[in-house]
């Protein structure tokens, strides 16, 4: 049994006014324990589980209220690709939510032999590997709350980083951060597990927001991509007029639609994709909130929205994912949707006084936009019907007004590290030999601009689907930044890769699989007393495949 689980709670709640679980504690009242890690996704979790089954004292700093980030937050049509390359905690994380699935006190809603068990290439619920790959978002949570309990690991929530003030540093490494309550915390390695890279940043790695030009690592697909229409998140050909009075620009220009120039095909920008909350549906009435009116409601906001009806276009419902006891993943679809773009450039670099103007303004513009559909009489009809059916879901997120506490965040900072992961590795071109996990989702950004074309009408642009060949080795040097700017850092959600790469690395059970490493790679670099970075990777490699990783 490690040092930290033998502090009584009791004396954690005498010294600390904070959202102590348990932990070590030293006489400057800082909390210490061998690995600090920041964050609270779900990376943020299996890094901290995989550090304490190595036998070494970790305290997770969460800045965030729930654990699990958009696992837990809304995200329950989870996106896979090649289930077979997903190991270790990653894999083990939906086995649990199966076990959850077994019991028939989960199925409040429906009975569990009338859940059609669809999901993303394979079952939702797949009993031949005991898997569960779509889910409730508080049963997501419940799963990463359990392990946190099993593995008795200490949880300091709403605990935002000093990002100014709060980094200490020695000889390039980090001894000590502390947090805005004025907490500090002191470790031997520590991990940035945030999808915004904020303590990356603080201590002075190099990174990158934005989009590459393609001529930076030899890509195809980053840069801007004018011209490029993926998906059916656009316009296609529909002749749409950006104008308050169709076809005369001196009218002025719809809302949130850019009269900026978009910029030249594969040259780079500092704009990222944009953001949506991945919202929890029902139709059952009596599980059902409809939808409210939002304070600050502009119907004008959407006027965009009533041109495509009248163009055709009845794909409103086509992204309300099934998922257990009759509710939805919902998420981004068509060229109008729940993606709020253009509104989020700022989000990786702001203050968290920012931050929360971002988010409040996207929950604003989806909840009136949800309204808006269900309400105004210029919705063609079959679909206003259609939308009045559905509501928020009143047993998640109760302490959030029943919407998701956490912002999808698709991107934001990029670390530059050891490693930068391109589409060349993604797609085979160039091999990766120190492979510390695997992707396979499609390299998958959401749009990035709403722009005013040449002809004079909108389309959007950035939005990018590229299916890897097979599945894809993600190289160790992805979450170690260069030993020259911090030699005790780990950062296994913000990884080192380009605008494009990224967008297939992204998804949650990558980051679930790249924390686990992490884990590895500090409680290793603990063991042989090394910096992270003088680690051998065949012996990485080892202890990797004895988890439960797939490389």
């Amino acid at each position: 049994m490690t040092k930290h689980i033998l502090y009584p709670l009791l004396l954690c709640l005498l010294l600390f006014d904070s959202a102590c679980d348990s932990g070590d504690t030293i006489s400057d009242d800082a909390m210490m324990a061998d690995v600090i890690v920041y964050g609270g996704t779900s990376g943020a979790v299996t890094t901290a589980v995989q550090i304490a089954k190595m036998g070494h004292s970790v305290i997770l700093v969460s800045p965030d209220k729930h654990l699990g980030g958009l696992t837990a937050g809304g995200l329950g049509w989870t996106d896979t690709g090649n289930k077979s390359v997903i190991g270790g905690l990653s894999r083990e994380f939906y086995h649990r939510v199966y076990q959850y699935y077994q019991q028939p006190e989960t199925w409040h809603w429906q009975k569990h032999e009338d859940y059609g068990n669809t999901g993303q290439g394979t079952p939702a619920m797949d009993g031949e590997n005991r898997t569960m790959w779509i889910f409730e978002p508080h049963i997501a949570e419940q799963v990463f709350d359990d392990y946190i309990r099993d593995y008795e690991i200490p949880v300091y929530r709403e605990e935002l980083l000093d990002r100014e003030h709060g980094v200490e540093m020695s000889d390039g490494s980090i001894t000590a951060i502390t947090t805005l309550s004025g907490q500090t915390y002191k470790g031997k390695i520590f991990v940035d597990a945030t999808y915004e890279g904020d303590l990356m940043a603080a201590a002075g790695v190099n990174y990158h927001v934005g989009r590459e030009a393609n001529s930076v690592y030899g890509e195809n697909w980053n840069g801007i991509q004018v011209g490029v229409l993926h998906h059916g998140h656009h316009f296609a050909d529909r002749k749409i007029s950006p104008y308050v009075v169709p076809g005369d620009p001196a009218s002025g220009v719809l809302p949130r639609i850019s009269t900026t120039d978009p910029g030249q095909k594969g040259k780079g920008d500092n704009k990222v994709q944009a953001y949506c909350f991945r919202t929890c549906l029902t139709k059952v009435p009596e599980n059902r909130l409809q939808f409210e009116r939002p304070a600050d409601y502009d119907s004008t906001q959407y006027e965009l929205l009533l041109r495509i009806y009248d163009s055709g276009w009845r794909e409103t419902f086509n992204k309300f994912d099934p998922i257990p006891n009759l509710k939805t993943d919902v998420n981004n679809h068509g060229p109008f949707s729940f993606d709020n773009i253009g509104m989020n450039y700022d989000y990786p670099e702001a203050s968290y006084e920012r931050r929360r103007e971002i988010i409040k303004e996207h929950e604003s513009y989806q909840k009136g936009l949800l309204y808006f559909i269900a309400n105004d009489p210029r919705v063609p009809e079959e679909v206003r019907t259609e939308m009045k059916e559905w509501g928020l879901s009143k047993d998640e997120f109760p302490d959030n007004g029943h919407w998701p506490h956490q912002i999808y965040v698709r991107e934001a900072r990029r670390m530059i590290g050891e490693y930068v992961m391109t589409e060349n590795e993604i797609q085979g071109q160039t091999p990766v030999n120190e492979s510390i996990g695997m992707g396979s989702y499609t390299m998958d950004s959401h749009n990035i601009q709403r722009y005013i074309t040449p002809e004079g009408y909108v389309q959007n642009e950035g939005d990018i689907g590229v299916h890897p060949k097979e599945p894809y080795r993600i190289a160790m040097g992805t979450i170690i930044p260069k030993q020259a700017e911090c030699s005790n850092l780990l950062v296994p959600v913000a990884v080192s890769s380009s605008h494009i790469a990224f967008g297939s690395i992204r998804m949650e059970p990558v980051f679930m699989i790249l924390g686990q490493s992490a884990g590895t790679l500090a409680g290793m670099a603990l063991d042989k007393g090394v910096d992270v970075h003088d680690l051998e990777y065949p012996e990485v490699r080892e202890r990797l495949l004895a988890d439960g990783q797939v490389l």
